[in-house]
């Protein structure tokens, strides 16, 4: 298995893709992909576009089961730093594990809960 990727959404959302069979994005109408981060990344991703937000999910995610492409490019505040994409839904094959989210008292998010 490769390297896991990580997708933040609503539990809201994805108990509804989860009934559905496929997870869609709004990102992946809008742009044309889904955005996801490595480990790494995604808790300075939570605080800048997620700041304080509740009933969020890490959707845990091994990009060989996924049936759609997985393209790694530079995200738009660090060009030089590439972030995986993905371009099409999410089939629910993909995710091995989906993971409560939350912010710290302060809104911030400060530990990743893998």
């Amino acid at each position: 298995m490769s390297d896991p990727i990580l997708h933040l959404t609503s539990r809201a959302a994805w108990e509804a893709a989860d009934r559905a069979g496929v997870y869609r994005a709004d990102s992946l109408a809008g742009q044309g992909f889904i955005h996801c981060s490595t480990a790494a990344q995604v808790l300075r991703v939570a605080n800048k576009f997620y700041p304080g937000q509740h009933g969020l999910v890490l959707l845990v995610l091994d990009p060989a089961r996924l049936t759609s492409a997985v393209r790694w490019e530079p995200g738009s505040d660090k060009p030089d730093e590439l972030f995986p994409h993905i371009y099409g839904p999410i089939n629910p094959q993909a995710v091995l594990r989906v993971v409560d989210f939350e912010p710290e008292a302060g809104g911030r998010f400060e530990r990743l809960p893998l």
